[in-house]
């Protein structure tokens, strides 16, 4: 039967365009008109097209729903999802990612979430082969088609599909999967928010309408003409072709007026007093409002910072794409997987968490999780057992680490004329620039004459015994009245340098 519903949707594709036959069911009533006057299904889907805030609203949950990336796992024993295997071939894996042949899951998802979120349903049809038990393809369909079947005993016996040329289909229980969010006056169709917001639409369709026609009209409000007598039918004709030639249009704003008969009088009310700003601000919050939206998910960064902004995409993923996603996972599990029977019994589908990290969080837990896990081994806890029980990723354990081994003593840093030395290929002795000179007389003291000779690498060597190149630090003679004698001199090259 769902071969015969897809010929009626695609096959006759000529008559979309007509209006389908007007049927009730229960609550909602399909039939014409607009916004506040229409709280049928097929009004609330063309709100989206007619209002800003409302597209902005429903077009960012669709999206942020689509692109969610899906699994399918087989359960495992514990019941833990960190110890599920992923299954990465399966019938059922198969037509999620291609519902069918037309279109791929992500533009399935978005379809069917449109409709959600415009009308509180979403359904999806299931296609067979003939003699084929298994779903092939799978189909979003609009809620004002679709009429749900009571049945006293079993609650629900089917359900009935309207064609755009009016014909109408049944279809088995398990050739639909519906969608809903859950109306408290009836049970068996959904409850969308734009029934709660049909006056606030209209007030911001109209707003916007007459903002429009206020600029088409001269950009002024609207007056009145008074004429001393009453016009002949020409008189009239003539003289209103004349005045929107003339006067018509933004570009004919602020012309001086010529009435050959008659006076013009303005209207008391102006654009600012009607407060058209204020009025269509006012209807924006309202259908936010009723989703729940803040100003920063449909792009309104007024106010905004880094941080409120990374705050916000968080709040929205969690308030906003996490329960589209669970309703979906929900149809998935329990409707969808049992009609692939015994093949898909331990299996579940799964969607991949849209919230994004908190980077400061994470860190935060991995130090509390890392000195629970300390403070639990150092008392004798098992470590394997101590990472999984903290949240921990399993780690192999190697042990304590041993002590590390004394650090060898640093070598003796050679000083730049040693370095230099050795560079040039000399010795010691041949580095030794400067020499101690001792006065030889019989007033030479003992330290004096035994470090006559004495040789320095460099300047500042020798003049850390002899302070300005002379004078010995350990000449005794001043203990007698003598002052030293001795002084370093620059050593000159002998034939054993050389």
């Amino acid at each position: 039967m769902a071969r015969t519903l897809l010929g009626a949707l695609f096959n006759r594709a000529v008559t979309a365009t007509q209006t389908p036959v007007p049927f009730t069911s229960r609550s909602q009533s399909y039939s014409g008109g607009l916004f506040g006057s229409n709280r049928t299904a097929e009004g609330q889907m063309r709100a989206m097209s007619a209002v800003g805030t409302l597209f902005a609203i429903v077009d960012r949950t669709a999206n942020a729903t689509a692109l969610v990336d899906w699994k399918l796992y087989r359960k495992a024993k514990s019941g833990r999802d960190e110890d599920r295997a992923e299954v990465t071939s399966h019938a059922a894996l198969d037509l999620w990612n291609t519902p069918n042949k037309f279109m791929p899951r992500q533009e399935f998802v978005e379809a069917q979430q449109q409709f959600f979120d415009l009308t509180g349903e979403a359904w999806w049809v299931i296609a067979r082969a003939p003699g084929v038990k298994l779903p092939l393809e799978m189909w979003p369909v609009r809620p004002d088609r679709m009429t749900p079947v009571p049945n006293r005993d079993n609650f629900l016996k089917g359900y009935v599909y309207t064609s755009p040329d009016g014909e109408q289909i049944p279809l088995e229980l398990d050739e639909v999967i519906q969608l809903r969010r859950p109306n408290p006056l009836d049970p068996y169709r959904g409850l969308s928010p734009v029934l709660s917001i049909l006056p606030d639409l209209d007030t911001g369709r109209y707003a916007a309408e007459w903002s429009r026609a206020f600029f088409l009209n001269s950009a002024q409000p609207g007056g009145i003409i008074e004429v001393p007598s009453v016009l002949s039918d020409q008189e009239f004709d003539e003289l209103r072709a004349r005045w929107s030639e003339q006067h018509k249009g933004v570009a004919n704003a602020h012309k001086v007026a010529i009435l050959e008969q008659g006076k013009w009088v303005d209207r008391t009310i102006s654009q600012r007093d009607m407060q058209f700003v204020e009025l269509r601000g006012a209807t924006r919050d309202a259908i936010r409002e009723a989703y729940g939206i803040s100003k920063s998910a449909i792009g309104d960064f007024e106010d905004i910072n880094r941080a409120t902004a990374l705050a916000a995409k968080a709040w929205f993923a969690e308030q906003q794409t996490v329960p589209r996603l669970e309703r979906i996972k929900a149809a998935l599990n329990h409707e969808l997987l049992p009609l692939f029977g015994a093949a898909a019994t331990g299996l579940e589908f799964d969607y991949e968490d849209p919230t994004p990290p908190d980077a400061e969080t994470e860190a935060t837990q991995l130090t509390a999780r890392s000195n629970a896990a300390a403070a639990l081994v150092k008392v004798g806890f098992d470590p394997a057992g101590t990472l999984q029980a903290v949240g921990l990723p399993d780690i192999p354990y190697a042990g304590m680490p041993t002590a590390p081994p004394p650090a060898a003593p640093a070598a003796p840093v050679a000083s730049w004329d040693e370095t230099v030395a050795g560079l040039l290929g000399e010795d010691i002795e041949a580095a030794m620039r400067w020499e101690a000179v001792a006065h030889m007389d019989d007033n030479t003291c003992q330290p004096c004459m035994d470090n006559d000779g004495q040789t320095y690498r460099n300047r500042a060597a020798a003049y850390k015994d002899y302070p300005d190149g002379k004078g010995y630090i350990h000449c005794i003679g001043a203990e007698y009245g003598n002052e030293c004698r001795c002084k370093v001199v620059k050593r000159r090259k002998t034939r054993d340098d050389e």
